[in-house]
């Protein structure tokens, strides 16, 4: 079988799969048009996010017969289509759930003991304690939608914590020893956190919105290490305006990379000048699962998989 690796990853994954017989080639640097004249060649495809997988994409892909990607979201591959060619879809969620889980609790801390601007004044000389006064996550309830690697992660790290963990998923019999599951209802009466785990799908695009914050009985702080489609900022900024937010932890946003850039710049932009001049908010830019160990094991644990579906 021959496999398309279009995306550079932890070299675990090249020699994995040359390891285990599989004739691998690598290309990060061909334009779209040139994979797509090519890609009929090949049987197994992996990718990361250079490319979206489309049904144009597909279509072109001949002989697929699986599309791998090194991560926990599908939303760069058009799976319902790829499915129904005969094409199975692979993904690795596991191999950053450590991370993610580990950097929402960090963001989460950092926020609640404002390290960030307290940090940047003692840099310039300012000792000022009384306006950096914390608040402790100790029993405060924590709500969690989306229960898959991610938010059982998160769910896990906080068990140290005093605090009660709760959870909503659409898929009902998930709970385990760190969280509890609720309905929606319940999550919006008790929360005081609400940590966002969930793929980006038609149901989660624009999820966290004016009208799904206004249900929280309590104000609340907002998490969202998912996908930055899912939370409006325009509706976010009214939260924190009118006090049913309290602080949020951003590390993706409805625009990243190359157009955020271009965002920043633009002074018309006044959504987002204000979402990142606001000091109710910390930022990363997409790095909750990034780390140096989620790299081998997204690469690693999606090698394993190839290997025990098609492996000879």
């Amino acid at each position: 079988m021959r496999i398309l690796v279009l995306d550079t990853n932890h070299p675990v994954l090249v020699q994995t799969l040359t390891k285990s017989g599989f004739e691998v080639v690598e290309d990060y640097q061909s334009s779209l048009d040139e994979v797509l004249d090519r890609v009929h060649e090949f049987q197994g495809l992996v990718v990361r996010s250079r490319f979206n997988i489309d049904q144009a994409f597909i279509n072109k892909a001949k002989n697929l017969k699986f599309i791998a990607r090194v991560g926990a979201g599908m939303d760069s591959i058009d799976v319902e289509y790829a499915r129904s060619q005969g094409i199975v879809c692979l993904h690795s969620p596991q191999g950053n759930a450590v991370a993610v889980g580990e950097h929402c609790v960090g963001m989460l801390l950092s926020l609640f003991n404002k390290l960030f601007s307290a940090n940047m004044q003692v840099k310039k000389g300012i000792w000022n304690r009384e306006e950096n006064r914390g608040e402790e996550l100790a029993g405060k309830t924590v709500g969690i939608i989306g229960y898959g690697n991610m938010g059982n992660a998160f769910a896990q790290r906080l068990s140290g914590f005093q605090v009660e963990v709760i959870f909503y998923d659409i898929l009902s019999g998930l709970e385990n020893q760190y969280a509890g599951e609720v309905t929606l209802e319940e999550l919006f009466e008790k929360a005081d956190v609400l940590s966002l785990h969930t793929p980006l799908t038609p149901l989660t695009r624009g999820l966290i919105n004016k009208d799904f914050l206004s249900k929280f009985s309590k104000p609340i702080y907002v998490i969202n290490a998912a996908r930055g489609k899912s939370l409006v900022i325009k509706d976010l900024l009214w939260g924190l305006d009118s006090g049913k937010v309290l602080g949020a932890c951003l590390d993706v946003l409805e625009v990243e990379e190359s157009q955020f850039q271009n965002d920043f710049k633009d002074p018309e932009n006044k959504d987002l000048q204000a979402l990142l001049q606001s000091d109710k908010i910390i930022f990363s830019p997409h790095i909750a699962g990034w780390t140096h160990q989620s790299k081998y094991k997204l690469a690693y644990f999606i090698s394993q998989q190839i290997i025990d579906k098609f492996g000879v």
